[in-house]
């Protein structure tokens, strides 16, 4: 049973019928509790969904059957958790959280003692436990507590990693109706910004919807309509940001990255003057921090094997396109308040324009596509798709590249294209796209 995929458990939920049901993610529990043993100490915490309720209670059922003591955070940004592992000397944390996926879904993401999320290897046994149908009952059953501090300690230790005042600065932040509601705009108003907010009145079922890091264009009207210097865009458990400059243009993860890189480089606070980025990431920026002196290490998709790739190289900045940014420094995940409270004080302390901060690099013109499939792997390997990718990949020569993968946490083949125009990436795009259908149907 392949549950995990780059980034947790993730599906439908809310109903016996629902890929995340109670009887499964009970098993769940029970499984995740006997790898961190009886007695363990774990944290939970969740996004404002539904049906992480129900979830987190039938985690609590399994997990305390096997004597494992749980503590409940309630509402909380996965980096928060991921946090509170560390300050509690906690065995482990799982939130409850589908990201950037609609309120139908949901999900589940297990971190380590480390504030790390788990290894391959731990997921794996996990899964092989709940395959074997284990009733494993402890002598003693776990106790379940509730953390009314986490929300405090968390907000006060982002704020202790900056040392400006953005007072100045005036910005609209999207909170996706999710995790980020309480957080954020508190953060925000503390270290001095003049806050507008929207996205942030959750009543379980308008997380993502039309808002956040997915949809832009509420947030970019929001901006220009109000004269804010720029936006802030989370997603459902704020792991990632998206900014809206000044203009109205999209900051992406790769211009959040090479911002905060070249600012680090400068300073000589730049450790062997190299990041971690993934595949996804811009022929653009990669060729302005070759042109900078910055080496840039290629990890894969997911947050989790950027941080692999930081730890392996003593690497301090990674992320991923998708606005995921891991200041190693200060948190173990991607993290979006931190994020964006370290862009905004580049600008407080004039080392970045609001008005300009999507010109940190001219980008190639990008097409992604996600087509739906029920066969991912036999559709990658189809002779078809090869022949298609081969062609495009003439025609574009030295001048752009292809990316087709599977999605980790959906069921989807995303088709990426970068090209020296836009009408050659969308052509070459559509016709992989089409390739991958006609391959999906054979």
């Amino acid at each position: 049973m392949a549950l995990f995929g780059t980034d947790g458990i993730r599906g439908s939920a809310g109903s016996a019928s629902s890929l995340l049901n109670p009887q499964l993610v009970s098993a769940i529990g029970v499984a995740t509790g006997i790898v961190f043993k009886s007695q363990a100490q774990i944290l939970i915490g969740r996004d404002t969904r539904k049906s992480g309720v129900e979830i987190e209670q039938a985690l609590i059922a399994g997990l305390t059957s096997v004597g494992v003591n749980v503590t409940l955070i309630g509402v909380i940004p996965t980096p928060g958790l991921a946090h509170l592992v560390l300050t509690r000397k906690a065995d482990a944390a799982i939130m409850i959280t589908a990201s950037h996926n609609p309120a139908s879904d949901n999900g589940i993401k297990i971190f380590g003692s480390n504030g790390q999320k788990i290894a391959d290897e731990i997921e794996l046994e996990i899964e092989h436990l709940i395959e074997s149908n284990l009733e494993v009952k402890s002598a003693q059953r776990g106790l379940v507590t509730k953390d009314e501090h986490g929300r405090n300690e968390y907000i006060t230790y982002l704020l202790s990693t900056i040392s400006k005042s953005l007072s100045g600065i005036t910005v609209v932040v999207d909170c996706a109706h999710g995790s980020a509601s309480t957080y954020a705009p508190e953060v925000l108003k503390r270290a001095g910004a003049e806050v507008i907010v929207i996205g942030a009145t959750p009543d379980g079922e308008n997380i993502n919807k039309d808002c956040g890091s997915t949809h832009l264009d509420l947030l970019a009207a929001k901006v220009l309509q109000s004269g804010a210097d720029l936006g802030i865009a989370h997603d459902g458990d704020a792991d990632r940001a998206l900014l809206i400059d000044g203009r109205g243009k999209i900051v992406d993860g790769d211009a959040l990255l090479a911002l905060l890189a070249l600012s680090a480089k400068q300073k000589g606070k730049l450790p062997g003057n190299k990041i971690v980025a993934t595949v996804m990431s811009n022929l653009g920026f990669l060729k302005k921090m070759e042109k900078e002196g910055v080496i840039v290490e290629i990890a894969p998709v997911g947050d989790r094997y950027v941080l692999e790739q930081m730890l392996d190289h003593e690497i301090y900045y990674g992320g991923e396109q998708s606005g995921h940014i891991i200041l190693r420094k200060f948190a173990t995940t991607g993290d979006g308040i931190l994020t964006a409270l370290h862009i905004l004080e580049l600008i407080a302390n004039g080392e970045a324009k609001a008005e300009n901060l999507s010109e940190i690099f001219s980008s190639y013109p990008q097409v992604l596509l996600n087509i739906p499939v029920t066969n991912k792997e036999q559709v990658l390997t189809s002779a078809e798709l090869k022949i298609a990718t081969k062609s495009a990949e003439s025609d574009l020569g030295n001048d752009g590249r292809i990316l087709i993968r599977a999605s980790g946490t959906e069921p989807l083949i995303r088709v990426m294209v970068e090209a020296d125009t836009q009408s050659k990436a969308d052509v070459l795009a559509r016709k992989l796209a089409d390739a991958v259908e006609s391959a999906a149907n054979a």
